[in-house]
């Protein structure tokens, strides 16, 4: 590792109700991968927006490059080399993948824009990163991953000195991680600063040179990797040991009533004749790669998606699903693995999206009864711990897990007695996802019963009491986690005829 690219010393945020980074300390090397980790709500995005120009400090200095700096917003970051990659994607899904990664400042040719251009300096990033992506290709057409991976490419576009990730494997493959992790190395061989937000244990301590921890907004320590350990980091972050033991035995009874069935159910490629049961009080875990078609899965029977064909069996009743309303009429929530899209309205409070699925149920004549609907959100605020000043808070303004227990409010309030939780702990810190795992174990003791899609095979391991694997939109197989492991599940995830 070189010298100390960029320090921030003794930075200070705050915001109505929230003090939100209390003089914080933090500087990356050239050369190096420098992780910052925490639980959500400890600070993290809020220093790196600090960092580039999106909120402004109270108090606090920066110093890049031997010089103190304040960005006044992320276009002056970017010029100077200062560049961050979002977890909440910034695309724009009509226009082409070079027109996204040149927006604002497309090459020109004449009064019109030199398309031709954007698409040859687009294939030299790609080629740079040794990433497959036609420039020419409309954004809406690519997966998650490879918009993810745009991303990417558009950061470095800019001569990038100092580069943030944010959860940038939240949305990737296996693979397509792997390919992250070899352009990462490389950037850090041509002397570049990297910061690198994760959640993910197995990550930091395979990518990264340093780990600085953040607690509740305040600096607690900076470590090196390789001489540090997952549960120092862990007790950093929340001051306890969290253990992540498999499941050994199912907690479900073999003779437990079959709420959900599911029989020869079609829609399009990613749905080819699925059929599955789901029990009273079970946990069951769908598996499968990126693409797998477990979401599409999900999607088709709660109504979201049309099915081409299959029936769905509700409590042995058979049920024409044909919309979410449908679905929820017959008792199934659904969390959206796309919070932001499909699961909470950001410009309404807490109390608003949590009551948005039962709504008749706090209307007094034609008006909502506000004071109901507090009390309501906060027995969930408070049992899934949810960090915010009050109810009354803009979604806009909880971290990305605090979000994700605002949707989950949302389908608890809503008294749900079949549960899809489509990755319920993507872009959530190691604390969150231990009060979730508990809540969700204690919602099948209340006799609930969960459908449970996640990438995370210890998370899989640790909640299902049985594991139900897709390929290319087939089901190839089904396991007791009694039986299970990570080697049987991936045979599965990776064999195309069903079994």
């Amino acid at each position: 590792m070189g010298e100390i690219i960029l320090e921030m010393k003794q930075i200070d945020k705050s915001f109505p109700g929230v003090h939100a980074l209390d003089h914080v300390d933090f500087a990356v090397r050239k050369g190096e991968v420098h992780a910052l980790m925490g639980e959500n709500g400890a600070g993290k995005s809020t220093l790196m927006k600090v960092l580039t120009g999106i909120y402004s400090k109270d108090s606090g200095s920066i110093v890049y490059e031997g010089r103190e700096v304040a960005f006044h917003n992320p276009r002056e970051a970017q010029e100077a080399g200062v560049v961050i990659v979002h977890q909440e994607l910034n695309m724009v899904g009509h226009l082409t993948v070079a027109q996204n990664i040149f927006i604002g400042r497309e090459f020109k040719k004449g009064v019109g824009i030199d398309d031709k251009r954007m698409n040859e300096e687009a294939a030299k990033l790609f080629e740079r990163l040794r990433i497959h992506i036609d420039p020419t290709e409309t954004m809406s057409k690519l997966t998650v991953g490879k918009q993810q991976m745009c991303e990417i490419a558009k950061a470095i576009s800019h001569d990038a000195k100092v580069i943030v990730f944010d959860e940038p494997s939240a949305a990737l493959t296996e693979t397509e991680i792997e390919e992250l992790f070899k352009i990462i190395r490389d950037l850090r061989e041509q002397g570049l600063g990297i910061v690198y937000i994760s959640h993910r244990m197995d990550e930091i301590k395979v990518i990264t040179d340093r780990v600085t921890v953040m607690r509740d907004g305040c600096y607690v320590g900076t470590l090196i990797t390789e001489e540090c350990t997952k549960d120092d980091i862990i007790n950093m972050m929340v001051g306890r040991v969290i253990y992540e033991d498999p499941k050994a035995k199912s907690r479900v009874a073999p003779d437990a009533p079959v709420v959900l069935k599911v029989e020869h159910l079609n829609a399009g490629k990613m749905v080819q004749d699925v059929s599955f049961e789901l029990r009273k009080g079970e946990i069951l875990g769908f598996s499968g790669l990126m693409g797998a078609g477990r979401t599409e899965t999900a999607r088709a029977i709660f109504g979201a998606d049309e099915k081409e064909s299959g029936e769905v069996f509700v409590n042995g009743k058979k049920v024409d699903i044909r919309t979410p309303q449908d679905a929820v009429k017959c008792g199934i929530g659904y969390l959206s693995e796309d919070r932001k899209r499909f699961g909470i309205v950001v410009q309404k409070t807490i109390a608003e999206n949590s009551t948005m699925a039962s709504l008749k149920r706090f209307m007094k004549g034609p008006f909502i009864d506000k004071r109901q609907e507090r009390t309501a959100t906060q027995a969930y605020v408070d049992s899934l711990a949810t960090k915010t000043p009050s109810v009354d808070q803009l979604v806009v303004n909880l971290s990305g897990g605090n979000q994700q227990k605002v949707v989950i409010a949302k389908w608890l309030i809503r008294n749900c007695d079949i549960l899809i939780f489509d990755e319920p702990t993507r872009g959530i810190d190691v604390g969150a996802k231990n009060e979730i795992y508990k809540l969700m174990n204690r919602l099948v003791e209340e006799g609930k019963s969960i459908i449970m899609i996640s990438s995370e095979m210890t998370e899989i391991l640790r909640m299902s009491d049985r594991i139900l694997v897709m390929c290319e939109g087939k089901k190839t197989g089904e396991i007791a986690i009694e039986e299970a492991s990570q080697e049987a599940i991936m045979n599965m995830a990776t064999r195309e005829i069903q079994v």
